[in-house]
């Protein structure tokens, strides 16, 4: 029973992370925004999904090991989990050490006098992004076969 319950939360939390993301990068694409939009757009979600995010981050790292641990008996279903773990832990590196250094710079800028650079810094957090983004799909991915063979 508590197997499935760490399941349920791991998947739900990893689908809203990784949904997230999806949106995130459909919305923050500086090709498809004019310089004002984009970095009000961009800020907003600094200030609201900044602290939400990660955390569910780290929730689904540390179900993923619980889970493991709880299935450390079947092989395919342990590795599948430990390679959530790593891709969630690859993703969570990612938005510490790249994305948010970028934001801390974002948030700093006018959407009404943007710095003439803004679309290389945003490009440049939009390929980290992407990067984060294929490790949770890759994640999440991993987390329902391992579920599935589970349940």
């Amino acid at each position: 029973m508590i197997s499935a319950v760490i399941d349920f939360a791991d998947v739900l939390l990893a689908a809203l992370l990784v949904g997230g993301m999806f949106g995130v990068w459909l919305m923050l694409n500086p090709a498809r925004r004019a310089a004002g939009l984009y970095i009000t757009l961009h800020q907003q979600g600094i200030r609201t999904l900044n602290t939400v995010l990660p955390g569910f981050g780290a929730a689904i790292v540390i179900l993923s090991i619980v889970a493991a641990v709880l299935a450390r008996d079947e092989s395919a279903c342990f590795a599948l989990l430990i390679a959530t773990t790593v891709c969630f832990a690859a993703g969570g590196l990612v938005t510490r050490l790249q994305n948010q250094q970028i934001n801390a710079i974002v948030i700093t800028w006018k959407s009404d006098a943007p710095p003439t650079n803004w679309k290389d810094v945003s490009r440049e957090w939009l390929l980290w992004h992407l990067i984060r983004l294929l490790l949770g799909l890759c994640g999440l991915s991993l987390l329902i076969v391992a579920v599935m063979r589970h349940g």
